[in-house]
């Protein structure tokens, strides 16, 4: 984690986004990365976003997961311990909470500012209503929401039905978590599974059931048109993401340096000619319309 740290400050990237609940096991993330900022970036905080999160599962007992107030300022003092500092630029509340008043979250969102343990807040995984909703109260209490972080790729289009347009109206910036889909949308899975990649582990988000016969076929098309543009699947699928004005920027989770120098290769060829477009289009259309339309 430090070597990739240390090679994305000195190429420029100075948002790191963290969660609560990063590991394994949860919190080590903020921990690992505390101790690179002190010992290796303290002197440039100042230059740089760190970014954290509460809303998924932290701690056992009633007010250890979802959105409310106890919840959220708890974890958030907790996180700030982690990582010893005195305030994060921006907290998210990490996921809507069905259970809890929307003016609750984002009232304790909203006093996080107040306290000065945060500059700006966020909101993540919310949809397009409850979005527009929750901007207007945190717009009413005096801290506008500055940015949402939705998961967003070529194979999960949901932020098109909507949230997007929300986003724009709203003036609130979009940076899309998973723009690679897991590797999905690498050469990581062509020819198999990897046996060190995250297919391969018991825990995350990405199942070996899910790296089947119809995410491969896709792959190696959309990996056939990349390499006839001279780049990487990875890189066009970032490039991919940014053809869109609303999107502000993407987050990348790097397994090694190399990953985080070719992932950053997309900047090199972001044009994308509405012929190249509609030839991405008609090969997850294709393949699966039901699925990746």
């Amino acid at each position: 984690m430090r070597a990739i740290a240390l090679r994305a400050f000195d190429l420029g990237i100075t948002h790191f986004d963290l969660a609560n609940n990063y590991g394994p096991p949860p919190g080590s993330t903020e921990e690992n990365f505390g101790k690179i900022l002190r010992e290796d970036l303290a002197a440039h905080r100042d230059e740089l976003i760190v970014s954290t999160k509460a809303g998924y599962n932290m701690w056992d007992g009633p007010y250890g997961d979802w959105g409310s107030r106890k919840y959220l300022l708890a974890s958030l003092d907790q996180s700030l311990a982690r990582m010893r500092l005195e305030y994060v630029d921006i907290f998210y509340s990490h996921r809507p909470d069905p259970e809890t008043p929307l003016e609750e979250t984002m009232g304790a969102l909203a006093n996080t500012v107040r306290q000065g343990k945060a500059l700006y807040v966020g909101i993540s995984n919310y949809p397009a209503s409850t979005t527009r909703e929750a901007c207007r109260i945190l717009r009413d209490l005096g801290t506008p929401c500055l940015i949402h972080q939705p998961k967003y790729s070529m194979l999960d289009r949901w932020v098109e039905e909507g949230l997007l347009d929300v986003l724009e109206e709203e003036g609130v910036g979009c940076i899309p978590f998973s723009p690679l889909a897991q590797g999905l949308l690498t050469d990581r899975y062509l020819n198999g599974i990897p046996t060190d990649s995250r297919a391969a582990k018991p825990h995350g988000f990405l199942q070996s059931t899910t790296v089947d016969e119809a995410h491969v076929n896709l792959a190696r098309s959309l990996n056939e048109l990349a390499l006839q543009r001279g780049q990487t699947l990875a890189q066009m699928a970032l490039s991919w993401i940014l053809k869109d004005n609303r999107i502000t920027s993407f987050l990348i989770g790097a397994g090694n340096v190399a990953q985080l120098e070719q992932n950053l290769g997309a900047w090199q060829r972001l044009r994308l000619t509405n012929r190249n477009y509609w030839r991405l289009k008609r090969s997850w259309l294709t393949s699966s319309p039901d699925q990746y339309g």
